[in-house]
């Protein structure tokens, strides 16, 4: 069985891969790496993001999420759309344009993660996708000390 440590190393190895390409995109499109997690949160969305759910998931204040969303809707990654039924109301989606340059830099994790599940069953790839739910799920609900 894995322990705690092991998980540990392997979850910071993880995020720190994927954080090397992050900030590499960013270098590329001239964004901060806040931006690129803002992206990637509004094309995660189940539903159409708004500022305000942005806010909250990126866990940044009114006015750095607005500047985030002003560089992102300058450089063309993402569009404002105004909400007919109430125009206060605004939804952020991630420019079909931006969204294939993206799709382009990160072939190359999607190709090696495509590699690495090819080498496990399906049963074991659904307990690793049970238990990479269950770990977001639950670093979800943390919030720094102080916040």
């Amino acid at each position: 069985m894995a322990d705690l440590q092991s998980l540990a190393v392997q979850l910071r190895r993880l995020n720190g891969e994927v954080n090397r390409l992050v900030h590499g995109f960013a270098g590329v499109q001239g964004l901060h790496a806040t931006d690129v997690q803002a992206l990637a949160a509004i094309l995660d969305a189940e539903e159409p993001m708004t500022p305000g759910r942005l806010r909250g998931h990126l866990g940044l204040t009114s006015g750095a999420v607005t500047a985030c969303v002003d560089r992102l809707e300058r450089a063309g990654h993402i569009r404002r759309v105004r909400e007919s039924a109430d125009r206060r109301v605004v939804h952020l989606y991630y420019a079909a344009e931006a969204r294939t340059a993206a799709r382009s830099y990160f072939r190359p994790l999607a190709e090696a993660v495509d590699a690495a599940r090819s080498r496990f069953t399906e049963d074991e790839l659904a307990v690793v996708l049970r238990f990479l739910a269950a770990v977001n799920e639950d670093l979800s609900t943390l919030r720094p000390p102080g916040h």
